[in-house]
């Protein structure tokens, strides 16, 4: 018998055993992708028609998209070469599907649903399953996700491989398989042929990898990986610096408010202790994402004005992984739990008022839809139309019938058969004369638009104050509709009543009208003249009286 054995019962004391404490299950990894991504396809297709309207640069790619793939090429040498891509990407979806509004729509509602997934997949491996089901959610319901989930541009796009990149990125960290590095480095290569304003993630992802002290052949392979992409990029960088004047409208910081708003409150977040596992840290990716690329924008700012709020949709991904993480490290205090649900519901009721906005036409920069049919409803068959200025066409680009019964008074050759976005425009003196052969115009003006210092649109006001007065304008959102009519002069009326004026033959800016025309027409109470042939419109006037537009047909007929 042991020594243990024969002591007194009384000796010995037996402790309760301890319970163990378990941290409750997350859910499992196939919720945490597929939830978030569920949930943004919801809301992608709540509201997703805007009442069946476009707004501008939607109206862009819509037109361009249906060009085919030559003619995209052409297009690009001149205008929107950062967005060649997209429109070749979304040519082939219209061959597909059809050039519908939905068919604009779907594929943004798709690929921010890929990166909601992402972002959910990147908060599990760094912060655990809860957390990364909490950011996937997050990401969804934000206000800036929601919004470009639904607009036919390449935003939502870039989001979602810079999303996936962020993953690869992580994942390449530990392992060092070359193969996770070309994965990487395709990712972002293709997210900044997309957009080139990505390549600032791909310099946020280089400060969390120097931040986290990652080993020297990690770096390295990044290294390598980043070269490819600024190898790749850079003949698309050196091309569309020569198209810097697209940028020209950027006057200061376009909607600053909401990356100061997220960027500080992700801050206060990374404050929190929110742990984490391997290599990377979750704030030390996060916050390099959320803040790096707005701010170099701002930084660029300083010598020419670049930053405009959806150039880095993409940094909402930081966001979305520090918010996610934070509830989750509340959510595992027993005190706060309760606080946590609480704050998250009221979170979701302020975000109500600000969803349904977004889906309505007034949530974006104009309705080109509404400017279109407000032209349809002012002009008449004949009637001149005018856009000050010129690169405003594409804003009755929605529909062509809304101007297909007027005149473009300034076009020399439409965008389809010139390559551009707004088509080539005759010179200022032409202008001017094709003005005076009309006793009404339509001008379309792009609310707040300056004036601007081309000799074009100096001709186009000039003749519009000097002959014209304002019959009456129409209010849309993002531009103003305004009839002119011809004001005649005492010259106007002593001027002799055997019809319109005829140069001679030869004579620069007119060709000889050789039919009768009807000498009077009545406008209001005066009697005035115009090239209008019995029988005929004020579309066959002008192409018998106006200047011929350098040996091609009749400019202005659409």
């Amino acid at each position: 018998m042991s020594l243990d054995e024969r002591a007194p019962a009384s000796s010995r004391t037996v402790s309760p055993p301890v319970p163990v404490r378990r941290s409750s299950p997350g859910p499992p990894k196939a919720v945490v992708v597929v939830a978030p991504l569920l949930l943004t396809i919801a809301l992608g297709l709540w509201g997703i028609r805007r009442g069946n309207t476009l707004w501008g640069d939607e109206a862009v790619t819509h037109q361009l998209a249906q060009r085919d793939l030559s003619r995209i090429w052409h297009t690009a040498q001149h205008v929107d070469l950062v967005h060649a891509l997209y429109y070749a990407v979304m040519h082939e979806v219209f061959g597909l599907f059809g050039a519908g509004l939905l068919t604009l729509r779907l594929p943004s509602v798709l690929a921010m649903s890929v990166a909601a997934s992402g972002v959910g997949l990147l908060a599990l491996r760094l912060a655990g399953p809860r957390a990364g089901l909490l950011a996937g959610l997050v990401f969804a319901v934000l206000p800036q996700v929601q919004k470009y989930a639904q607009e036919g541009r390449s935003y939502a796009m870039v989001c979602a491989l810079v999303a996936w990149a962020s993953y690869a990125l992580v994942a390449g960290v530990p392992h060092r398989a070359r193969w996770r590095w070309a994965v990487y480095g395709a990712t972002m290569l293709l997210a900044c042929l997309l957009h080139e304003f990505a390549v600032l993630a791909l310099v946020a992802h280089g400060v969390t990898l120097v931040a986290s002290r990652v080993p020297r052949p990690v770096l390295r392979a990044w290294g390598v990986a980043a070269a490819g992409v600024v190898a790749g990029l850079m003949p698309l960088a050196i091309r569309s610096a020569e198209q810097s004047e697209q940028v020209s409208w950027i006057g200061g910081p376009v909607r600053l408010g909401y990356f100061l708003v997220v960027a500080v409150v992700g801050v206060v977040c990374a404050r929190a202790p929110l742990g984490g596992r391997g290599p990377v840290r979750l704030s030390v990716l996060a916050v390099p994402i959320l803040v790096l690329p707005g701010l170099l924008l701002l930084t660029a700012s300083l010598v020419k004005p670049l930053f405009v709020d959806r150039y880095v949709v993409f940094s909402n991904i930081g966001f979305a992984l520090l918010l996610g993480a934070l509830m989750d490290c509340l959510q595992r205090s027993r005190w706060s739990s309760r606080f946590v649900w609480i704050a998250g519901v009221a979170v979701l009721a302020a975000l109500v008022p600000s969803s349904l906005s977004l889906r309505t036409p007034q949530s974006r920069s104009d309705d080109a839809t509404a400017i279109g049919a407000a032209v349809r409803e002012e002009g008449r068959p004949g009637d001149g139309l005018l856009y000050l200025s010129g690169r405003h066409r594409i804003l009755t680009a929605a529909d062509p019938e809304d101007t297909r019964l007027l005149t473009d008074l300034a076009l020399a050759r439409d965008p389809d058969s010139s390559n551009t976005l707004a088509g080539v425009e005759l010179p200022a003196r032409e202008i001017a004369a094709r003005m005076l052969e009309f006793d009404r115009i339509v001008a379309v003006r792009a609310a707040g638009a300056h004036s601007p210092t081309d000799p074009r649109e100096a001709a186009k006001n000039s003749t519009l104050r000097r002959h014209f007065r304002e019959h009456g304008t129409t209010r849309v959102h993002g531009a103003r509709v305004t009839v002119y009519v011809r004001d005649h002069g005492p010259s106007a009326q002593d001027a002799p009543r055997s019809g319109p004026k005829r140069r001679a033959a030869g004579e620069t800016g007119f060709t000889r009208c050789s039919r009768p025309a009807v000498p009077l027409r009545r406008t209001g109470a005066r009697a005035t003249r115009t090239c209008r042939w019995p029988g005929g419109r004020g579309r066959e006037a002008a192409r018998c009286c106006s200047p011929p537009a350098s040996g091609s047909r009749s400019p202005g007929t659409r």
